[in-house]
Formats: C-alpha cells, sequence, structure tokens
C-alpha cells in the first residue's frame, strides 16, 4: 500500500484545523476510556480516602442522573461552546448550515436529524460544540443535541457533554426539554432564549453500521418513537439532513450477514452501542488512521411539521406525520443533492 503524505508546505490555518480535530478525537478517547481506567485503579489500588471520595462520587452522578437526567438548563458553557478551538474544528471539514425556513421561538422543536454517519459530525458541530452559526440563523431557540442516556453516567465525560449542550434521549429528559415554557417572562427563559430544539440522530447506531462513503441509506421507516414524542409533547418536527455526514470518514467493510456485522449486531444489541474500526486518514498522511477526511458537511435544516398534541397519539396520525417526515427528507434530498454532493449521479437516497 503506497502511503501518501501530508506535504510539508501546508498552510498554518489548515494545520491548526489538523490540530483541533486530532486533539479533540484524543481528547475524547481519553477521557471516555481513561475516565473508567482512573475510577477502576482508584477503587482497587486508592486508599480508603481516595475509594471513599470515589464511591461519593460514583452515587452523586447516579442520584443526580436519576434526579435531574443530566440535563445542563439554558445553553451550557458558552465558553466551550463557541471558542477557537471548535471554530477550527468546524473549519477543517468545513462544516455549513444552511437554512430553509423560519423556526419561531413561541414553540419546541424536534430537529429529526439525518443521516447519522460514524460521528454524527454536522448534528454534533452546529447544535452542539460551536453553536455560533446556529445562534445566527435561530436566535432565541436552545440547540440541544440528544445522545444515549447511558453517556450520562460515565465518569468525568459527562460534565462535558452536559456543557456542550447534549442531553439524553430517553423518554424522560426529552418530556422535560419539550414541554418547557416558551413565555419569555418565565424563569426558565431569563437567557433570552425561550424555545428548545433537540436534535434527534433517529437511526441511531444501525445506521452508523451502514454508513460508507457516498451511500446514504437511512434507518427510518419503523423509527416512530420521535413522532410519537412530538405529538405528546405538541412540538413541532423539523427534518434536516447532513449531506457529506457519510463521506468524511469509513469503516471496515461490513456487508449485511457477514462475520463483523453479526459481530456488530450482537454488541448493538446489549448495549445499545455498534463497535466499529474507524478507516480515515492520519495526523501526517492521507492514507490510513482514525481522523476524518476533509470533506464539506451542509447541514440543510427544513421547515418545521406542526402536530397536534395528543396525549394518546392515534396510530394513523403517527403514521401520517411519519410519512411526511419521509417526503420531506425525499425532496430535499432531491432539492440539496446536486449543489451538495460530489458525483451526484452516483448517489441514491435509500429509506429502511
Amino acid at each position: 500500500m503506497k502511503i501518501e503524505w501530508a506535504p510539508i508546505g501546508v498552510p498554518m490555518e489548515r494545520r491548526r484545523q489538523t490540530f483541533a480535530m486530532a486533539f479533540l478525537i484524543f481528547f475524547c478517547l481519553t477521557v471516555s476510556l481513561g475516565s473508567y481506567i482512573l475510577v477502576a485503579a482508584l477503587l482497587i489500588y486508592g486508599g480508603l480516602w481516595w475509594r471513599t471520595l470515589v464511591i461519593i462520587y460514583l452515587v452523586y452522578v447516579y442520584v443526580d442522573h436519576r434526579r435531574t437526567h443530566s440535563i445542563m438548563e439554558g445553553n451550557g458553557w458558552k465558553i466551550i461552546r463557541n471558542n477557537w478551538l471548535f471554530r477550527h474544528y468546524r473549519d477543517y471539514f468545513p462544516v455549513q448550515l444552511v437554512k430553509t425556513a423560519e423556526l419561531p421561538p413561541n414553540k419546541n422543536y424536534i430537529l429529526a436529524s439525518f443521516p447519522h454517519g460514524i460521528l454524527g459530525t454536522g448534528i454534533s458541530i452546529n447544535m452542539g460544540v460551536d453553536i455560533s452559526k446556529w445562534l445566527e440563523l435561530f436566535p432565541q431557540v436552545r440547540p440541544k443535541v440528544a445522545t444515549l442516556d447511558q453517556n450520562f453516567l460515565t465518569p468525568i465525560g459527562r460534565g462535558l457533554l452536559r456543557a456542550w449542550g447534549l442531553v439524553s434521549v430517553s423518554k424522560e429528559a426529552l418530556v422535560y426539554l419539550l414541554t418547557k415554557s416558551n413565555d419569555p417572562k418565565h424563569k426558565d427563559n431569563r437567557d433570552g432564549f425561550t424555545s428548545n430544539a433537540v436534535a434527534i440522530l433517529v437511526g441511531g447506531a444501525q445506521e452508523a453500521l451502514d454508513s460508507h462513503p457516498g451511500k446514504y441509506i437511512l434507518t427510518l421507516k419503523d423509527r416512530k418513537g420521535f413522532v410519537k414524542m412530538a405529538i405528546r409533547t405538541g412540538s413541532s418536527i423539523v427534518p434536516t439532513f447532513s449531506f457529506g455526514e457519510v463521506d468524511i470518514i469509513d469503516q471496515v467493510a461490513n456487508p449485511p450477514n457477514s462475520a463483523v456485522r453479526r459481530f456488530q449486531d450482537f454488541v448493538k444489541k446489549f448495549t445499545g452501542i455498534s463497535p466499529m474500526i474507524p478507516v480515515g486518514r492520519g495526523i501526517f498522511n492521507y492514507t490510513f488512521g482514525i481522523l476524518p477526511n476533509r470533506r464539506r458537511i451542509v447541514q440543510v435544516v427544513g421547515a418545521p411539521i406542526d402536530v397536534i398534541k395528543s396525549d394518546q397519539p392515534d396510530a394513523a396520525y403517527v403514521d401520517k406525520i411519519h410519512q411526511q417526515v419521509i417526503d420531506d427528507l425525499e425532496k430535499m434530498f432531491a432539492k440539496y443533492k446536486d449543489q451538495y454532493i460530489p458525483n451526484v449521479k452516483q448517489k441514491k437516497l435509500i429509506i429502511h
């Protein structure tokens, strides 16, 4: 295999972007794995004092999560959701945000986001770690990104997730956020924001398994929970599509019924997480590594689909709204694919 090395004369701005990307990838891996190793080491090898502190901390994490669903009110810590590091992270790809309709701040929203890709990068940047563009386009609307509930039981890492505006995708957390008051005078809206927009990567781990460059395969036909949640809370559904999301990084080949896919399905069944071996680039080469490639991601935010609130959603009405989401995504893909996808003639949208 011939290795393609990065040229020496790379502009300094691109070097900063690569540094930001590499730092964040390795930082997140270190925190997620290192926190468990640290806790285990202190419990096994630490003295009575350290063991007591760790146990108290773990009990606090569990109790606090059960009580508050680990939700940080408002927009989290803005200093880490809009800074130099994350702006370079955004510009590395780059990641763009396109507004096609207004999101009035007098209601709450579920952003049905596709495709998941391997990392969910577009949605995580625009509505998570660098919300500057979002706030320009959708003022007074708080951006939130929903992720697996168990992530908020991770020692140390849970604090970062909360500060970045991530929330649990659990039913309780979503109901709490989506039933928040939109009254500007309400005490929860003292920050000047009167609306919550929660992005849900509907396809989840299953859709991630189908993520390969050039393949837009969505897991949606049997995913209706987000529609029921929208109806129960009276929240509008906003279809969003991140063009280029699947192109930034590949994974080891895992066709259906292969040994790799069977193993992934087995792990996903018990953990909710899809284990994958990423195939990307390195810091100094473009041939192998775990860093994503520089590919533009454009998140297009569609028009809101209003629903009639009901505590007991009617199955026929759920199907109607669900089909409207599918129709809007297909129209969005057809309308913008020529503009945002390279070699578009070879690209098709497949919805499972």
